[in-house]
This record gives C-alpha cells, sequence and structure tokens, in this order.
C-alpha cells in the first residue's frame, strides 16, 4: 500500500499547467495565448497554488514580445523560475500551428523554432511540441512529405534530453507510421481532448504510447469544442485506468476550458478532477 501511494503522490508532483489559464486571456475569445502582461504574476500564483510546473506558450502574434525569444530576457525567466522553484519543462508552440510553414510556405515559422530550441536550453525545456491539429492538420501526403524533411533536420539543434513533439490529430496506425520517420530526438505529444473529439478510443492509441512524452489534459465535445473536464467526450477513466498499468510517469499537462472571471478556481478545481481518476 505504501509503494502504492508513493507511486501516486509521483504522478500528482507531475501535474502542470498551460501558461496563461491562471490569468485572464490578453486575446479576447482566445482559450490559449501567451500573457505578456502577466506572465510573471502567473508563476507567482503557481507557487501560492502549489503548483510547481508550467508549459510555456508561444503565438505567433506578438511573438517578439514573448521573453523567451528575447535572449536579453532569458534571464528574467530563470531568476523567476528559480525563486519560485517552478520546473518549465515543455514549450508549446502554437505559432507552428497559426503559421504552417507548409501551407503557407512560411519560412519564418522555422526560423522562430530554431531559436525557440535554442533559447529553451538555457531555461530547462525539454520538449518542444508542435501542433498538427486544426489550422495546421495535416490534409494530404505532400504536406507531410515536406514536414519531415524540414524537422528531421532539427535534431541536429537538439541536446540529448531534448525532444521535438507532434500533436497531431491522425487516427492511431496512422500516427504510428508517421512517427516511425523520425529517430529518437523525435515523438508524440498526446492530447486526451483532440483524441476525443476525433473519436479515438485509448484501447486503440495504444500502440504508439511507447513514444509519448507529454499529455495534454483536455475535454472537448465530440467534433466540437474544447469544455469543462468531465463535460465531453473523453473517456479519462479508461485513459487515467491505462497510465496507471503502464506506470506512466512523464507529465500531465493541464490545457483546459477557461472560466470567464474565476481562473485560479478552475484550475484547481481541475486539478482535483485529476486527482480524483488517480
Amino acid at each position: 500500500i505504501n509503494l502504492y501511494l508513493l507511486e501516486m503522490v509521483k504522478i500528482f508532483d507531475n501535474i502542470g499547467i498551460t501558461q496563461g489559464r491562471m490569468v485572464p486571456s490578453e486575446k479576447k475569445n482566445r482559450i490559449q495565448y501567451f500573457p505578456i502582461k502577466n506572465w510573471k504574476k502567473e508563476m507567482r500564483l503557481m507557487k501560492k497554488n502549489k503548483i510547481q510546473i508550467l508549459e510555456w506558450t508561444i503565438n505567433f502574434e506578438k511573438i517578439n514580445q514573448n521573453p523567451l525569444l528575447d535572449k536579453n530576457k532569458l534571464e528574467e525567466i530563470i531568476t523567476l523560475k528559480e525563486k519560485l522553484k517552478i520546473k518549465i519543462p515543455s514549450v508549446t508552440c502554437d505559432f507552428f500551428m497559426e503559421q504552417p510553414f507548409f501551407k503557407k510556405k512560411n519560412t519564418l515559422t522555422l526560423k522562430y523554432l530554431k531559436k525557440i530550441i535554442k533559447n529553451g536550453k538555457k531555461i530547462g525545456v525539454k520538449f518542444f511540441v508542435l501542433p498538427l491539429v486544426d489550422k495546421s492538420s495535416i490534409k494530404n501526403a505532400k504536406q507531410e512529405k515536406e514536414i519531415i524533411i524540414k524537422l528531421k533536420k532539427f535534431k541536429n539543434y537538439l541536446d540529448n534530453d531534448q525532444k521535438i513533439l507532434f500533436e497531431i490529430d491522425y487516427e492511431p496506425k496512422k500516427v504510428k507510421k508517421f512517427i516511425s520517420n523520425f529517430d529518437k530526438k523525435f515523438g508524440i505529444n498526446y492530447d486526451s481532448g483532440n483524441s476525443a473529439s476525433k473519436g479515438y478510443l485509448i484501447q486503440n492509441e495504444k500502440i504508439y504510447f511507447n513514444k509519448v512524452y507529454n499529455i495534454h489534459i483536455k475535454d472537448r465535445v465530440l467534433n466540437g469544442k474544447t469544455v469543462r473536464l468531465g463535460n465531453g467526450d473523453c473517456n479519462f477513466k479508461a485513459l487515467f485506468t491505462y497510465l496507471k498499468n503502464i506506470k506512466y510517469k512523464r507529465n500531465l499537462i493541464l490545457q483546459t476550458a477557461r472560466s470567464k472571471t474565476k481562473h485560479i478556481l478552475e484550475v484547481n478545481r481541475n486539478i482535483d478532477f485529476i486527482k480524483k481518476l488517480l
């Protein structure tokens, strides 16, 4: 029993949040947007609420105002995270989804990614999450081929413990085939909400879970929007039963629906939801 409780404590310690969830959104009607004015305040709120893991967010709009892109401001991030004892092990690269290079021929996207990997090393980032969903969903073999060719080259910019993780909306067998094109420097970011919205089942998704290094906890309605945990079509019971069976010890990042005003309460409500499942 003591060993079981110890395992549960380890998993609790791996629950983190996506940046911007504990403060008001600075972009109207956007669930996820880098808090330009309040990123320091949010980290202090995390400390106060005993949350130790933060997944940094980068949007394309006002991207140069993101301190992770500014080498002169990196020290501010490092100083604050060390003072508050907060880890930043992952970055969700929403700019990659907002300006997909393989659709709009936007070379800036890859230039920014290279810079983010370089600067991310300095603050302890291990995983760079590239969304291939919604606006950046792969629509044909030509787009897929371009992604594989261009991204493979990025392994040269990664340290030994760093990886690029794809968040992809392919059906399970296609995910496994896609990630087989890459070496150990690449993996999968699993998103429970995106899977729910597509109607995918965890029993079928198991075939690629050996490549999953980070998980976004989210709930979505089938073919629909993000909703509060438990109100959508994600089968959390089946998911967490599986995670416990495989002794998953990597991070669980809350990328959940927002409250209009009670941001901190909503985050803590979601954490309690996860803890009950564990």
